[in-house]
């Protein structure tokens, strides 16, 4: 899961794509990037890290330009290292940049046509290198000197045609201005908005809207699955679509877990799906366990919160703030390894002893992945002198790894796969363990947004929207997602750094 941003503006863009990038924070913590466009030439800088690490102000000084995109990278297919940090480039035609947000279900063939009958090279196993070779290939096929709006939305028409998988892209043409797309299917999300200047309205585009509200935006809409935007270098929008079939079936564990409760996704409230989430919850427990004794809720901080008070209120039980967090740790779920996720869980999360000593408590996070990390929390209430742990999941059980850009672990490594509620409350060391149901969980999206034609629910129920995923397909990725793999990678990435790649420090 990536954040991307795009943004034409009237006076120079760095600094408010800075800005939505640390916004966006929260969607990748490996590394970050900006490219800017000034008087035909591209300024970069992108590296490893957090956002706040990565730009300086000499950095910030020479990003010039009133055209940009940003992204801040979280590693899904591929690797790590600063060599994938993006956005990408390429010189032909006209000199390309591009961010992504998603993966490509058919990088490897797309990969072979590329070599072989585009005559285009690939620096990276990045999947968003692909997309990027792909759209300027269909770009330079149309022969033109000088593209027209309708030749760049041809070339998305192609790129449509031929890539498969979930796919949010911005894309920063030198001397022409920023296109913007989304997978015929709107699996990853992709915003729109405007604010005005003295001299004309600005455009960005992000991941979520929270970004422009930020930064004073207007929000106009969702980015349409298929659809493509164009905001040229005068400030001009013009948008198309791009696919011949389409559906909305947004990731719906971006309702759960990635996206930040005050954005609007496809007209869908993040904060009031979590609150229903939590209701449908409540109403679970009473039918499955009318009887049990709970005598305080409290979250896994942070996004169950919502759901959590939401449960809380429904149950008339109280509700408390029982784990510190401590806020200058990253997201567990998205950093690399088992062993730093297993140590950052005890740095992260300290227990109030008060809200533990004798009592009954309901614990309540957003979804059970690995259970690494609700296994230790679990200890860490019975540590504090809780006479009964219970655990409820504001999701259903995860039992399939997401192959649009999620790096979900194989299957293998998933704690509910292959195994009953029981067997996984036995092994985090629960007394009591309750799951969302997947027909609640969809509800209490479709409540936000009854024209949505469904929701990508693969992590849960294993039913991939794109029709082109099959067993040889998730046992190559598993085979890429072990934690021994990604070490191995990085390893040699990092070693191979200075020379792989467009990585410039500016």
């Amino acid at each position: 899961m990536c954040g991307l941003v795009g943004m034409v503006g009237k006076t120079d863009v760095a600094p408010d794509i800075y800005d939505a990038l640390t916004v966006l924070q929260h969607r990748g913590q490996d590394a970050a990037g900006i490219m800017t466009c000034n008087g035909g030439r591209f300024s970069q800088r992108k590296n490893e890290g957090l956002v706040r690490d990565v730009f300086r102000q000499h950095h910030m000084q020479r990003l010039q330009g009133a055209v940009g995109i940003g992204h801040v990278r979280y590693p899904t297919a591929g690797s790590s290292g600063p060599a994938l940090a993006q956005p990408f480039y390429v010189n032909s035609p006209y000199g390309i940049a591009l961010a992504h947000n998603g993966n490509l279900t058919n990088s490897e063939q797309l990969t072979r046509e590329l070599f072989q009958a585009d005559l285009r090279h690939l620096n990276t196993d990045s999947d968003s290198e692909v997309l990027l070779n792909v759209f300027a290939h269909e770009l330079q096929t149309l022969g033109k000197l000088n593209p027209t709006a309708e030749d760049i939305f041809e070339a998305v028409a192609a790129v449509h045609r031929r890539c498969r998988g979930g796919y949010a892209a911005v894309a920063l043409l030198v001397n022409y201005g920023v296109v913007a797309f989304r997978d015929p299917f709107g699996i990853r999300p992709l915003v729109i908005g405007r604010r005005d200047h003295a001299t004309g309205a600005e455009y960005m585009v992000a991941s979520e809207s929270v970004a422009l509200s930020v930064l004073g935006f207007t929000l106009l809409g969702d980015v349409a699955p298929g659809e493509a935007i164009f905001i040229d270098m005068q400030g001009t929008l013009q948008r198309r679509q791009c696919a011949q079939h389409t559906k909305l079936l947004p990731c719906i564990f971006e309702h759960v877990y990635f996206a930040r409760p005050d954005s609007m996704m496809d007209s869908i409230s993040i904060y009031k799906t979590r609150m229903r989430q939590g209701e449908a919850l409540a109403k679970k427990i009473r039918r499955q366990q009318p009887d049990l004794h709970i005598d305080v809720v409290i979250p896994i901080p942070d996004t169950s919160r919502i759901a959590a008070q939401s449960m809380a209120f429904e149950l008339n039980i109280k509700f408390r703030e029982g784990l510190m967090k401590n806020r200058y740790i990253g997201r567990t779920f998205i950093m690399p390894g088992q062993s730093q996720r297993r140590k950052s869980v005890r740095q992260k999360l300290n227990p109030v002893p008060l809200e533990f000593e004798g009592k009954n408590v309901m614990l309540v996070d957003d979804s059970i992945v690995r259970g690494t990390t609700c296994r230790q929390i679990i200890q860490l209430a019975r540590d504090a002198g809780a006479a009964s742990v219970f655990f409820a999941s504001a999701a259903p059980p995860v039992r399939y790894p997401n192959v649009y850009g999620i790096d979900m672990p194989a299957a293998s490594e998933l704690i509910a796969h292959g195994r009953s509620v029981e067997q996984v409350c036995e092994l985090i060391g629960a007394d009591w363990l309750v799951y969302q149901d997947l027909a609640d969980l969809v509800r209490c999206s479709r409540e936000g947004n009854p024209r949505a034609d469904g929701f990508d629910c693969s992590v849960f129920n294993g039913e991939y929207i794109t029709g082109d995923v099959d067993q040889h397909y998730l046992d190559r990725i598993a085979s890429l997602r072990s934690d021994a793999a990604q070490t191995e990678s990085r390893a040699a990435l990092q070693a191979a750094g200075a020379v792989v790649g467009l990585h410039n420090d500016l």
